[in-house]
Formats: structure tokens, sequence, C-alpha cells
């Protein structure tokens, strides 16, 4: 399928590469199946009963799969559930995001169902990212992803909200097995009057596992933030949530961090700080010769990294 140049400028900043190239690849734009090709040991199938795919990571995988959904019609309203699977002794990236490109007034949005199961000694790295763009009309996206971890397993989450996008509401629920592990790496940028809530809940259900949740977020202009997080420990087993905001403008977030023990052998600790950038580091920046907005470009660059 052809994309115009505008196309193709979203889906290489949304996932770092075009629909050319080897591997595993599924395109959506615009409510339709553009590209769906499979990979040596990583199969790609429509759902029959729903819009959206199956992705069959087969044991032993060492590749990577890319799923990236383009709305460029304002109005365009979708709901898309994506279902992966991964074998035991898999070393797989699952790469996927939505970029919104609404070039009129009416509300587009993308509500991503994912369900990731994994098997037992695999590795899974899983970045999505969310960007928006366009005309007057509001860009919403609601992803809700559901993971289940196996023994001896990990996952490492990077989920980035960059911009653009007015509404956003994120839920991420995981189930981690005995020795099984997640990593989440959340960042989100706001401005003007754009809205967002993330709730990321970890359940460690086996001895030996572990979780860590690193959270960091901007606000600016008038935007406005909610980041909860919640880990439960069923069983011996070690959780860690940091939670960072820098507030800008008028610019509000309220951070929710939260532990429940529910295993004696339990170790759960957390921090959070909500802030605004120092003074110093301003007039640091700034007598190397750049100007107030440059240096502060430049620290949130390294906050947001």
């Amino acid at each position: 399928m052809k994309l115009s140049e505008n196309e193709q400028r979203l889906l290489t900043e949304l996932i770092g590469r075009t629909v050319e190239g080897p591997g595993a690849f599924s395109l959506r734009k615009d409510g339709e199946s553009a590209v769906l090709r499979s990979g040596e040991k990583i199969t790609v199938t429509k759902k029959a009963d729903r819009p959206g795919i199956n992705v069959v990571i087969a044991d032993g995988a060492t590749e990577s799969v890319h799923v990236p959904v383009l709305i460029t019609k304002t109005g365009h309203q979708e709901r898309v559930y994506n279902t992966f699977i991964v074998g035991n002794n898999c070393d797989v990236q699952i790469i996927a995001g939505c970029g919104i490109h609404n070039p009129g007034e009416e509300t587009s949005a993308h509500d991503g169902v994912h369900e990731i199961i994994v098997g037992e000694n695999s590795r899974v790295v899983y970045t999505e990212k969310h960007i928006g763009e366009g005309g007057r009309g509001k860009r919403v996206m609601n992803p809700q992803t559901k993971v289940k971890v196996g023994a001896n397993s990990s996952i490492i989450m990077n989920m980035a909200q960059i911009g653009g996008i007015d509404d956003a509401y994120r839920q991420t629920e995981i189930e981690l097995a005995e020795k099984a592990s997640v990593k989440i790496s959340e960042r989100v940028m706001t401005d003007g009057e754009q809205r967002t809530e993330s709730k990321v809940i970890i359940n460690m259900y086996g001895d030996g596992a572990s979780s860590l949740i690193e959270s960091r977020s901007v606000a600016k202009g008038r935007s406005h933030q909610v980041i909860e997080t919640m880990i439960n420990a069923y069983a011996r087993s070690k959780g860690h949530v940091e939670c960072n905001s820098l507030l800008m403008d008028e610019g509000k977030v309220k951070s929710i961090p939260g532990l429940n023990a529910l295993s004696p052998e339990a170790e759960l600790t957390h921090e959070a700080a909500i802030g605004k950038i120092a003074g110093e580091q301003l007039i640091k920046l700034m007598s190397l010769g750049l100007s107030e907005q440059e240096a502060q470009e430049a620290i949130l660059a390294g906050f947001m990294k």
C-alpha cells in the first residue's frame, strides 16, 4: 500500500521505520487493514469476530513485530482488539502505537485493547507510542493492555504519549507468575487543555516475582494529569514505584502511588515527586549561552529520557 508523504513521516515518527523491510508487520489505517505480513516464527492474522489481529509467536523466536495504527480522517473512531501469544524461550520485541493526524474539526479516536500472554523463560520488550497532530478536531486515545507473564519470563514496557493527544485514559494490568518480572517506563507530555489519566495495576502472584514502575510526566499549559499506580504482592516478591512530574504554566498533576502487601514476605517501596524546573538549572544552562526556552527544552528532554 502506498502512503502519502505525511503518512510516511507520521509512521516513521511512531515506530522508527516504514512499511518496507523484513519482519512481521501489521498496519491499520483509518479502520482498514493496510498491511498484514507474518515473519519466520511470527504469524499475524485478522480476527474473525471483531476488528483487530492475532499475533502468535512460536517457541524460541528471536524476532520483532510492528503493529502501528494510523488515523488520518477527521471523525473516524474505532475500537480494536489485538492479542499477542508469546511462546516459551523467546526473545522478541513488539512495537505498537497509534498516530492520529486529524485534519478537520470532528473528534478522531482510537481505543486499542491489547492482550499479551507470555510463556515461560521468555523476554519481551513492548514499546507503545501515541502521537497526535492536525486541526481543531480532538484526538482521543484510550488504550487498555492486559499482560500475563509466565514463570521465569520478563517484559519491559516502554509507553510514551509525547504530545498532541487531547484526551487519554490508559489502563494497564499485569499478572506475574513465579520468578517473572516487569519493568514499566511511562512518559507523558500534555499541554493546552489536554487531559490524561493513567492507571497501572501489577499483581505479583508467584514467589520471586519483581516489578518496577518508572513514571515521568510533564504538564504544561492548563493540562491535567492523573497518574495512578498499584502493586499487589500476593507472594514473596519485590516491587518499587517511582513517579516524578514537572509542572509548567498552569499544569496540574495528581499522583497516586499504591502498595498492597498481601504476603508477609513482600518487599514494596515507592517514591513520588511533583515540582517545577529549578531556577538554578535554568541559570546554569543560560550562562552557557542558551535562551530561557532552549534551556527549558534541554531540561525537559533530559527528564523525559
